[in-house]
C-alpha cells in the first residue's frame, strides 16, 4: 500500500509528535497515580515516589469523594479510603500536600463531578503556602461526559455538568495560565470495553463538545484550547496502540482545523497522558503483569506520550503496595535510561505497517466521531445512551472472544496454573472512616457556622443567577465548608441524573 511519510515531529498534523526533538529535549513526565487510606498516608506515598525520581503527582480519590460525599455520609460506609484518598475539607487538602512545594511540582487530579470543589481546595491551599495562582501547574480531569457513557460516577444532569466544566475552563483561562482545566479521557472509555477507534472517536467528540460550550460562553479558542489535555489507555496490541496515539493526534488536528479559526497552532496540538491498561491486569499469575505493563509503557513512549503512569503488578487484587508502585516507576525509568529509544524521534515512523495502521485508525476514529455528530454531539448522544450502547456491544464481543478461545490471556485461558496464594495488595485500615469522621466533627466545631451558611447560600444564588461558580466555591472552602455540604447545594439546585433505561 502506498503511503506518504507525515511531516516531521513538531509540525501539523503532529502525527510524529508534538515537539521537534521529543524526548531528546525532555523526557515524558513520570506521574504515578496514588491515593489511599487517608491524606497523611497518601502524603507519605507522594514523598516516597518523588524521592524515587517521580517528576509529577497524580491523585486518586476514593469513591465518596468522587461522588461529592463526605466520609461521614451513610452512603460512604465501606468505601472511605478504599480506592483513593478521602478529601472532605480544606483540612484534608492541607494534609495531603503537607511539605510539597506546589509551585514546583505539577499535580494531576482525577476528579470529575465535584472537580470544581477539589480544584478550589487545591488553589486555596496553594495560596495559603504563598504560591501565586499563576505559578501552579497541573491538570484536573473535569471530564464529565465520559462518566455518563463509561464510568458511572456522575451526579448532576448532563447540561448542568457541562456548565460546571465550562465554569472551571473559563476561570482557569483567566487565573491559572499553567493549569490544564480539563483532561478529556479516553482511558475510561477503553477500560469499559471500547475498541481503539472508538476510544479515539468518542474522546475527540467529547472534547469538541467542551470547546463548543466554551465558545458559546464567549471564550476565544486560543484562550483555552492550548490548555486542553487528553488521557488515553495503552493496551496489549503493541503495534495498534503505537498507531492509535499517532492517529489521535492527526485526527484532532484535522477536526480542529476544519471546525475553528485559531491563531495559535497549540490550540490544535494534542497533548496527552497515558496510563497502562488496568483491565488487562490479571489476578492469576499476577507477576506476569510486570511484562504486560512494560510493553504497554513502551508502546506509549513510541507513540509519543507527554506523561505516563505505569500500573503495579498487583492491582488486579487491590491497591498497589509500596514495592509494586516502586517497580512500576522503575519500569519507566529503565525505558527512559536504558533502551536508547529516547535518542530518536518517532522511531517507527515511516514503516509501511505503522503508517498504514495509523491512517486506518484515523479513518475509523473519524467514522465514530461523525456518528456522534450525527446524533447532535456528545451531550445529546449521552441523553440517548448512544455511546454506552456502543461500548457495551464492543465489551460483549471481546468477552465472547475470550470465552470462545478466539483471544488469549496468559494465565487465564492459556498456560494456566493452579494457584492458592495470591499477593494481598495494599491493606487499608478499617478505622479510616471513623478517623475521618472524628476530623470532620472537630472541623465543624471550630468553624464559624454563620460564615459557612452564608457561603453556601451564595453558591445557590450564583447557580440561580447563572454566574461562574468557582469563586463562590473557593470562598466556601476558605470558610471550611465541606465537600459534601457544597455538593449538596449543587445537587439541590442543579438536580441529579438517572441514565436512560435499557443500557
Amino acid at each position: 500500500m502506498d503511503y506518504d511519510l507525515p511531516p516531521p515531529s513538531g509540525e501539523p498534523p503532529f502525527t510524529r509528535g508534538i515537539h521537534p526533538n521529543m524526548y531528546q529535549d525532555r523526557i515524558w513526565t513520570m506521574r504515578q497515580y496514588a491515593g489511599f487510606s487517608d491524606p497523611k498516608s497518601t502524603n507519605s506515598r507522594f514523598k516516597s515516589l518523588l524521592s524515587s525520581g517521580q517528576s509529577g503527582l497524580s491523585v486518586a480519590f476514593d469513591l465518596p469523594t468522587q461522588l461529592g460525599l463526605d466520609s461521614d455520609d451513610p452512603l460512604s460506609i465501606g468505601e472511605v479510603g478504599r480506592v483513593g484518598v478521602p478529601i472532605d475539607s480544606i483540612q484534608d487538602m492541607r494534609e495531603l500536600f503537607d511539605g510539597v512545594d506546589l509551585g514546583k511540582v505539577s499535580t494531576s487530579m482525577t476528579i470529575n463531578a465535584p472537580a470544581a470543589v477539589l480544584f478550589a481546595l487545591y488553589t486555596v491551599v496553594a495560596e495559603e503556602n504563598g504560591i501565586p495562582l499563576e505559578e501552579i501547574s497541573g491538570t484536573i480531569q473535569n471530564d464529565v461526559l465520559k462518566e455518563y457513557m463509561a464510568r458511572g460516577l456522575y451526579v448532576y444532569p448532563p447540561d448542568q455538568s457541562m456548565r460546571l466544566a465550562v465554569d472551571l475552563i473559563e476561570w482557569c483561562s483567566k487565573r491559572t495560565p499553567k493549569w490544564n482545566p480539563i483532561s478529556v479521557s479516553g482511558y475510561h472509555i477503553r477500560e469499559a470495553g471500547s475498541t481503539a477507534p472508538q476510544e479515539i472517536g468518542l474522546t475527540i467528540a467529547n472534547a469538541i463538545s467542551y470547546i463548543d460550550a466554551a465558545v458559546e460562553r464567549g471564550l476565544e479558542i486560543d484562550s483555552f484550547c492550548p490548555r486542553i489535555s487528553f488521557f488515553f489507555g495503552c493496551h496489549n496490541d503493541f503495534i495498534e496502540e503505537i498507531c492509535k496515539f499517532r492517529a489521535a493526534r492527526t485526527l484532532w488536528y484535522q477536526i480542529m482545523n476544519e471546525r475553528y479559526d485559531f491563531n495559535d497552532v497549540k490550540s490544535a496540538r494534542m497533548r496527552f497522558h497515558t496510563q497502562t491498561a488496568g483491565v488487562t491486569l490479571t489476578a492469576q499469575q499476577s507477576q506476569n503483569n510486570v511484562v504486560r505493563v512494560a510493553f504497554q509503557a513502551l508502546a506509549a513512549v513510541l507513540g509519543g506520550t507527554q506523561s505516563l503512569h505505569t500500573n503495579g503488578f498487583d492491582e488486579a487484587l487491590g491497591l498497589p503496595t509500596q514495592e509494586s508502585a516502586t517497580l512500576a516507576l522503575r519500569t519507566q525509568q529503565i525505558i527512559a535510561s536504558e533502551t536508547g529509544i529516547t535518542n530518536h524521534v518517532d522511531p517507527l515512523g515511516g514503516s509501511p505497517l505503522i503508517e498504514e495502521i495509523t491512517q486506518m485508525l484515523v479513518h475509523e476514529g473519524k467514522d465514530v466521531f461523525e456518528r456522534i455528530q450525527s446524533e447532535g454531539g456528545s451531550v445529546e448522544a449521552v441523553k440517548k445512551g448512544i455511546q454506552t450502547q456502543m461500548i457495551h456491544e464492543s465489551a460483549w464481543q471481546q468477552q465472547q472472544e475470550l470465552e470462545n478461545m478466539e483471544s488469549s490471556v496468559v494465565g487465564v485461558n492459556v498456560f494456566t496454573e493452579e494457584e492458592s496464594n495470591y499477593p494481598a495488595g495494599q491493606k487499608i485500615s478499617d478505622n479510616t472512616q471513623e478517623a475521618q469522621t472524628v476530623k470532620l466533627n472537630s472541623l465543624k466545631n471550630q468553624r464559624d457556622p454563620v460564615e459557612v451558611k452564608q457561603s453556601l447560600l451564595t453558591i445557590a444564588q450564583s447557580i440561580e443567577n447563572g454566574t461562574n461558580l468557582i469563586d463562590p466555591i473557593r470562598t466556601a472552602c476558605k470558610h471550611k465548608a465541606t465537600l459534601g455540604e457544597i455538593c449538596a447545594v449543587l445537587r439541590e439546585n442543579m438536580g441529579t441524573w438517572v441514565a436512560p433505561g435499557g443500557i
